[in-house]
């Protein structure tokens, strides 16, 4: 078995390979000029070049080290080795394209792995336009890196006053006008919300403290999967989306769109619908 702190180096490197690519983006500029951006489909999600060649470059990187192992990803899908160990990483190489886009610094390179059990062994969050780097291993912790410090994380703090609430709105309009018409019940003991457009971020941001939960319908899992450990390594409440995985062809987008991801302090897990 393979230990959880060598797949979490790997894990850095592969991060880190994929958040170069997303560095040489010009700051010239707020528009998509140069980027070669597209739409997916639906209005809103966007592609650049930058999240293809950010893949590319996880993929290698990870693929160098860990040639059987499975790899899943939001631009190319899931490759099988011919003999596989069991293991599979999930590739978000550009969590926040929007914000990429239109030079809004948060946007982050995401990669995590599992075991054949589907249980997350480890997990990193490289955002490079904030400088940070956010990363844990299961049952070793969630730390932070950033100017040249190495915090280990804790969470929000618990019970105090003027709760922040982070959360997102899916492309589908039909599921945007669902979630707009709760949000004010979902706020209920907040103070405010917060919508950055990154949940990979989001859910880094409630391991450090910044936010004191993040409740979301519709991620895919490459959108949370290093970030929900993260958080759950840092001593939060964490509820993870039940969906098939992406080895089995799942899922599907009305299970997708029907499914929360949750993190947050224990006295605020009853706060989500289930």
């Amino acid at each position: 078995m393979t230990d959880v702190q060598e797949l979490l180096a790997v894990a850095k490197r592969a991060a880190a390979a994929g958040a170069a690519v997303l560095a040489q983006r010009s700051v010239n500029g707020t528009g998509g000029d140069g980027l070669g951006t597209s739409n997916k489909g639906e209005a809103g999600d966007w592609v650049t070049a930058f999240d293809v060649a950010a893949e590319n470059a996880v993929r290698e990187a990870i693929i160098a080290e860990r040639p059987h192992d499975a790899i899943t990803g939001e631009e190319h899908g899931t490759t099988r080795p011919e003999q596989s160990s069991g293991y599979r990483w999930s590739i978000d190489p550009l969590d926040g394209t929007t914000n990429f886009i239109r030079n809004i610094v948060y946007y982050a390179t995401s990669v995590a792995v599992a075991d054949s059990d589907g249980v997350w062994l480890a997990g990193v969050v490289h955002a490079p336009a904030l400088g940070r780097v956010y990363s844990a291993a299961r049952g070793h912790g969630a730390w932070l890196e950033a100017s040249g410090e190495t915090t280990r994380l804790a969470g929000p703090v618990p019970g105090r006053k003027g709760l922040i609430l982070a959360t997102g709105f899916s492309y589908d309009p039909a599921t945007r006008a669902n979630q707009s018409a709760g949000l004010a019940e979902l706020m209920d003991g907040f103070a405010d919300v917060r919508r950055l457009g990154s949940a990979a971020l989001d859910l880094c941001l409630v391991a450090d403290g910044t936010f004191d939960a993040y409740g979301e319908r519709g991620l895919n899992e490459h959108d949370f999967s290093a970030g929900a450990l993260v958080a759950e390594e840092a001593g939060c409440w964490v509820r993870r989306p039940r969906l098939e995985s992406p080895l089995d062809g799942g899922p599907s987008t009305e299970d997708r769109l029907a499914a929360w991801m949750c993190a947050g302090t224990l006295e605020l897990s009853g706060k989500f619908p289930l």
